[in-house]
């Protein structure tokens, strides 16, 4: 059976996965390596990255294997030398060493003329910042590149970015498809320091030797995680969405064409052939249940099944325990229990924080127009909890999919289209397996509640700019 070989270099792990020409996963391994954090700074060693994608590659090798494709993690930075050997290590998207830039920067003119022309929204998390914290502390280097386009260096010796990884750098320019000069006077670079720009599709051969690989077969370059996440679920035709949740969460809404919203509420990415994805990450998912668990000593599992059961009972929860991306962009944002009263549980507060993830996503929803249809995938989704109470917030249904490859069978299926396999990116290959239906008085309740929440965090984005909070 003939496979295409997705390689997803994630935070923890990468993965690779076999997928045949269905958007079948037939076979995956993964090799996991550190993130390692200190203080704001979360790195990885390029070389673990890279052998991890060797080995995991070398793993499911076969003559069945018609290319290699390629995805990971959005909005990372590395520093190479003349030579291409690495000088830095790979800044991951948790990074936030740039905050006092960002802050410099957020909510200026300057500011939203480079989130509109980049898509890609001012903070601490995109390659922009941190080329800006890089140069402001006197790091240099011949070549920027992000860890994507490290590992395509030693697969094929060719140093190339593309159209949808670089539309979160806040570098590119996402109307002409070219790095945004204005960006990259902000961040204090030149074009030729920084990788050319081809399409998502775009094929090199392969040139390093792995075992159980021919020489030659097709690399394609592949894309973000983020917006080859909607393809890998079904939902990159226009107005169809996908809604990713585990620790941290994101929704995202395939259009034709790229563009946010005036406000500057969301980003947008590309998939590649025309195709974008409009639509914000949160930084707060499950990891909000996972707090509760350890601040209350009740398994998540059980805390959930429980909370499941009981009203909230009036309390509000800015649910912002690692600051929050959309729509706030505001990596200091500081999490908060509104109308908190003594006689209140640990079933009623879990429940507030899971109503509070949820506004987030409504919040984003409110600010991406003509949304079809929402497919959601991701861990979280395994307590019923999640999904009921998504559906009531968004106020829409939910199709639930398989979480079996998402963003690397998106890779996969830009190689099956690069090599004239499939005849669009909108062809749907993958079903969902259950459909969740909001109650109709929940709707209008959250709806209603929805104002109260961006309100209260206004108010307190006031009072920390005031120093009556820290704001680190």
């Amino acid at each position: 059976m003939a496979v295409v070989l997705a390689v997803d270099l994630g935070t923890t792990a990468t993965k690779v996965v076999a997928v045949d020409a269905q958007a079948r996963v037939v076979a995956s391994t993964e090799r996991g390596y550190p993130m390692r954090t200190s203080g704001l700074e979360a790195t990885h060693d390029p070389f673990q990255v890279l052998n991890a994608a060797l080995d995991a590659l070398a793993e499911l090798a076969s003559e069945d294997v018609r290319a290699i494709a390629l995805t990971g993690a959005m909005h990372s930075i590395m520093g190479l030398d003349a030579s291409l050997a690495p000088v830095t290590e790979s800044l991951s998207w948790a990074d936030n060493r740039a905050i006092e830039q960002t802050e410099r920067l957020r909510g200026t003119a300057e500011g939203r003329a480079l989130h509109q022309a980049t898509g890609a929204p001012i903070h601490s998390f995109t390659p922009l910042m941190k080329l800006a914290w890089f140069h402001e502390n006197g790091v240099r280097a011949a070549k920027w590149c992000e860890i994507k386009d490290f590992v395509h260096l030693h697969l094929t010796g060719e140093l190339l970015n593309e159209h949808s990884c670089g539309s979160g750098t806040g570098l590119m320019n996402v109307h002409t498809l070219q790095w945004h000069e204005p960006s990259l006077e902000f961040a204090g670079v030149t074009a030729d320091q920084l990788p050319p720009l081809v399409e998502p599709t775009h094929s090199t051969p392969l040139k390093a030797a792995i075992p159980g690989l021919r020489q030659g077969i097709p690399v394609i370059i592949g894309g973000g995680d983020g917006p080859l996440g909607n393809l890998g679920v079904g939902a990159a035709t226009p107005g169809a969405g996908a809604v990713s949740l585990g620790t941290s969460g994101a929704l995202r809404v395939a259009q034709q064409g790229p563009g946010v919203d005036e406000e500057g509420r969301t980003f947008s990415y590309a998939i590649a052939e025309g195709l974008w994805v409009r639509g914000g990450a949160i930084s707060n998912g499950g990891v909000v249940a996972q707090w509760a668990s350890e601040t209350f000593g009740i398994p998540v599992g059980e805390l959930l099944a429980q909370a499941n059961e009981v009203d909230s009972d009036g309390v509000v929860a800015l649910p912002y325990l690692l600051g929050e991306r959309a729509p706030w962009w505001d990596p200091t944002a500081h999490a908060a229990l509104l109308g908190l009263r003594r006689e209140h549980t640990p079933q009623q507060i879990t429940k507030a924080l899971v109503e509070g993830v949820c506004q987030q996503l409504a919040l984003v929803l409110d600010a991406v127009p003509n949304v079809e249809s929402l497919r959601i995938t991701g861990g979280a989704f395994r307590a019923p909890i999640w999904a009921q109470t998504l559906a009531n917030t968004l106020g829409m249904p939910l199709h639930l999919t398989e979480d079996s490859g998402g963003s690397a069978v998106g890779a996969a299926l830009l190689a099956w289209r690069a090599l004239g396999e499939i005849p669009s990116l909108t062809v749907d290959l993958v079903q969902p397996t259950q459909t969740i239906t909001p109650d109709e008085n929940a709707i209008t309740r959250y709806a209603t509640a929805r104002p109260f929440v961006a309100k209260a965090y206004r108010a307190l984005e006031e009072l920390y700019s005031e120093g009556i909070a820290p704001r680190t």
